[in-house]
C-alpha cells in the first residue's frame, strides 16, 4: 500500500477522537496527517513526510489553539434586564421633571424623573435613560 494511504488512514484515525471528545487538538493532528499524505503523494521521502506532519501539527497547535481557547472563554457581553435599558433613548409622554413624569421606553410606559432636579422635559422630547431606580427611569 502506498504511504499516502497510510497517512490518510492516520488522519481518519485522528478524526474519530476529534468527533467523540470534541478536542480540537486531534483535528490539528489530522490536518498534519493529511499534509503528510500530500507530501507522500508528491514523492517526498518518509523523513520529509514526518517533518511536514510535525511542522503542520505544531504550527496549528501554536496558532489555532490559543485563538480557539480565547473564543471559548470570552463570553460576549450581553446586557439583560434593567442593565439593557441604561443608555437607551425614550420618548416623553407626560412632562418629566425632578418629581416625576412618564416616558415610553422599549415599547413600554415607565415612570420617570429627571436626573437634574431643575430640568424638565416636555411630551415628544427624546431623553436618554441614565439609570433605573426601582420602577423609575432616571433620564437626562
Amino acid at each position: 500500500m502506498d504511504p499516502w494511504v497510510w497517512w490518510l488512514i492516520a488522519a481518519v484515525g485522528l478524526g474519530i477522537p476529534l468527533v467523540i471528545t470534541t478536542m480540537p487538538e486531534f483535528g490539528m493532528f489530522a490536518v498534519g496527517a493529511v499534509a503528510g499524505a500530500i507530501t507522500a503523494a508528491l514523492g517526498g521521502g518518509i523523513v520529509i513526510q514526518v517533518i511536514v506532519f510535525v511542522v503542520v501539527s505544531v504550527a496549528l497547535l501554536a496558532v489555532v489553539r490559543p485563538i480557539a481557547y480565547r473564543h471559548r472563554t470570552q463570553r460576549p457581553e450581553q446586557r439583560t434586564g434593567i442593565d439593557a435599558l441604561r443608555g437607551r433613548q425614550a420618548v416623553v409622554l407626560e412632562r418629566v421633571h425632578g418629581g416625576g413624569g412618564r416616558i415610553k421606553l422599549a415599547g413600554e410606559v415607565w415612570s420617570a424623573r429627571a436626573l437634574d432636579e431643575e430640568r424638565s422635559f416636555d411630551p415628544g422630547e427624546k431623553v436618554d435613560v441614565v439609570e433605573i431606580d426601582g420602577a423609575t427611569a432616571v433620564v437626562m
